[in-house]
């Protein structure tokens, strides 16, 4: 690993060297090229400087404790467990920071998030969940535009889908898909007895036009008269669109804007998403049992979280987390969550990497 890390220090170098250049400067398409290579390797070089730096502490402080000095012996041996453990410390996190990362994380997402088991109070928790990520989207500086809902009488949500644009919301947002339980006393109950419904959340990395191809001859396109709120204009214009992918049979429908333009926009930009997850699944069902089982890949079979409102708890069933900061949490401080996730998941993978290692 050193002579790996050796490597990553000189091409850190190298491209220090080239941003400074002239004709590099003035090819701004070079230049982002450069810029953006040196960016992903910075945190490793930055850990592995970091690293060095201990390790020749630790030298000085072995040469010290090998000395005359009684005092400096002193010393040393009491600083050399502390610089040994930050060494081993520091490369642990430069091991995961070597893990290839993963290529959707970059990437936007589109977030689906449906009403299951529970009726008018399963699509008022839906609701909450989509209020929870819209929060924690607007703390990230993420932009969040809704491209289908369809909301009950109640002020829930049967159905949610929206994207959401920013910087790493994959990276963030991927162990979200699965689904979600909550336990509260409804508002329309009089006994007071606890209710349990549950939602279903989807995080898809949005697919680009090179990723997914897909052509006109394969879709059916229907348009057809918006339902609901809106208006004459809405109600009696075919401005709503459905699509339907002939060869897989997945259907989308986008009613929410006025103009049948944009309402096909919408729903073609949910229709890449959903085929480029049906292209990751069957990638996935290729590779080996223990991959296919990591928690992560959008299986919404298994119940992943329940939200406990008489004992404001949170607990995550996949790695045995609770946190009794309910509220908070659905106020948008969703890291309370998300940052155990990744580092469990983070860890899993490293794991997997040393198993398939030479």
């Amino acid at each position: 690993m050193l002579d790996k890390l050796l490597s990553v220090e000189s091409r850190y170098n190298e491209l220090l060297t080239l941003l400074g250049d002239a004709t590099v400067q003035a090819d701004p398409s070079q230049y982002r090229t450069h810029a953006k290579a040196l960016a992903e390797i910075e945190p490793v070089v930055e850990k592995f400087r970091e690293y060095k730096t201990v390790v020749s502490e630790i030298t000085q402080a072995e040469e010290l404790a090998a000395g005359e000095d009684p005092d400096m012996q002193a010393l040393a041996h009491e600083e050399l467990p502390v610089l040994k453990a930050r060494a081993e410390a520091l490369l642990d996190e430069i091991r995961i920071l070597l893990i290839p990362k993963d290529p959707n994380d970059e990437k936007n997402v589109v977030l689906e998030i449906r009403a299951g088991t529970g009726g008018d109070e399963a699509a008022l928790f839906a609701a909450d969940l989509f209020r929870m990520y819209s929060r924690y989207a607007e703390r990230q500086g993420w932009r969040v535009d809704v491209l289908s809902s369809n909301e009950n009488g109640v002020g829930g949500l049967k159905e949610v889908i929206a994207t959401i644009e920013g910087k790493g919301v994959y990276s963030r947002l991927k162990y979200e898909s699965g689904v979600h339980r909550v336990q509260r006393v409804p508002a329309t109950e009089a006994s007071g007895r606890i209710h349990t419904s549950t939602a279903t959340v989807a995080v898809l990395p949005e697919a680009e036009d090179v990723e997914v191809a897909v052509l006109e001859k394969d879709l059916r396109v229907d348009r057809f008269c918006a339902s609901g709120p809106g208006g004459q204009g809405v109600n009696t214009t075919y401005s709503a669109v459905r699509i339907t992918h002939l060869p897989t049979g997945i259907v989308v429908a986008c009613q929410d804007e006025r103009s049948q333009i944009q309402n096909r926009a919408k729903a073609m930009r949910i229709l890449k998403a959903r085929l480029y997850e049906v292209a990751q699944a069957e990638q996935q069902s290729k590779l080996a049992a223990e991959r296919r089982s990591m928690v992560g890949s959008g299986d919404r079979s298994e119940k992943i979280r329940t939200y406990n409102f008489p004992q404001s708890r949170v607990t995550d069933h996949r790695i045995g987390l609770t946190v009794h900061r309910l509220q908070e949490i659905l106020d948008g401080s969703l890291d309370l969550l998300l940052e155990p996730l990744i580092g469990h998941f983070q860890a899993e993978r490293f794991e997997r990497e040393l198993a398939v290692s030479p």
